[in-house]
């Protein structure tokens, strides 16, 4: 299943992007302190809501962590990618791990009462899009031609 180590690199991916999103997170929590902003409406919609993220994003990182455990790969983008994996929630998103980490992002500022952590949810994808998916992307089209090209058009970069 997992190839040996050809020399081979994977996508131009210098930052981890967990890290942009806890970064943002960590950014939400300074924020708060600075100014509060708490999430509108009854408590416990907020925490059902942000729940309900976290648990989206869970299922979305889970079964792309288990879906590249499957074909022995590595979830790191430098590292190489021996082949494409369309299943899972590769069929409806071409990056259900950022998609689930923001969704967990939401949820969290949801669930904690903490609107300036949800709100830099778009932030942190924003800035990961272009520190790793348009890097990924570049790799994934360069490695893998018509196959991926394919893939660009039948399923969203996101949602």
């Amino acid at each position: 299943m997992s190839q040996p180590d050809s020399g081979e690199r994977g996508a131009n991916v210098r930052l981890p992007p967990p890290s942009v999103y806890v970064a943002f997170l960590l950014l939400g929590v300074a924020l708060r302190y600075a100014m509060e902003l708490s999430v509108p409406g009854p408590r416990f919609a907020g925490l059902a809501a942000g729940i309900a993220f976290v648990l989206a994003g869970f299922w979305l990182l889970s079964d792309a962590w288990k879906l590249f455990q499957r074909t022995g790969q590595h979830p790191a983008p430098w590292k190489p990618t021996p082949e494409l994996v369309l299943s899972g929630a590769y069929r409806f998103t071409r990056n259900p791990m950022y998609v689930g980490m923001t969704c967990l992002q939401i949820g969290l500022g949801l669930a904690f009462n903490n609107l300036w952590i949800s709100l830099l949810a778009p932030f942190s994808l924003f800035v990961v899009h272009f520190i790793a998916v348009v890097p990924e992307e570049r790799y994934l089209t360069e490695k893998f031609g018509e196959s991926y090209r394919a893939y660009l058009i039948k399923v969203r970069r996101y949602l």
